[in-house]
């Protein structure tokens, strides 16, 4: 189910395995990391390597949480720390190039421990470089993980220099239509 690679150590399908396992164990956070994103070159090559790598082990986590009754508790979240802009800024040789960062919008997933199935909330321009529709914050994305975690992110807070600080500091709001 999580194909080929799932048996060889250290690859992602292994671990997605391995997270599976951790969770049937009650193991409250689990973290997984798929290096190598950073397509400033050969894009067309290595974008197709990675999702290779990616698409049928996290589809399989997915459906095998569900299947073992894992998943309404297990809030999974892929995610990157940036976007990507739809265009590459440099020369364009052959198959060599690739895309720049760009923080003013990207994508992330989320499935089970609360989030709604099948919502896709937000939207942005028709060159996907500028957000259009139903902005989301780092604070709003933030207060909807701790929602999801049972966590009222406006209680979270630590003293620090005499001033009372929160995860999502003095914003945030949870992004209540991507809630079941």
């Amino acid at each position: 189910m999580y194909g080929p690679d799932s048996r060889v150590p250290g690859t992602y399908a292994a671990n997605c395995v391995l997270a599976r396992r951790m969770a049937e164990r009650d193991v409250r956070f689990i973290q997984l990391y798929h290096r190598g994103w950073d397509q400033h070159n050969n894009l067309p090559r290595d974008i197709q390597l990675q999702c290779k790598g990616v698409d049928q082990p996290s589809a399989a986590l997915i459906q095998d949480l569900k299947q073992r009754g894992l998943l309404e508790d297990t809030l999974v979240i892929w995610a990157g720390e940036f976007g990507r802009p739809p265009y590459w800024p440099g020369n364009v040789i052959g198959t060599n190039y690739g895309r720049d960062h760009h923080e003013k919008c990207f994508t992330i997933w989320m499935a089970g421990g609360g989030i709604k199935p099948g919502v896709s909330y937000g939207e942005t321009d028709d060159y996907s470089y500028n957000i259009a529709e139903d902005p989301v914050h780092v604070h709003d994305l933030q207060a909807t993980i701790l929602h999801c975690l049972g966590i009222d992110h406006t209680r979270l807070t630590y003293k620090f220099q005499g001033r009372h600080f929160r995860l999502t500091d003095i914003a945030g709001e949870v992004v209540k239509k991507v809630l079941v």
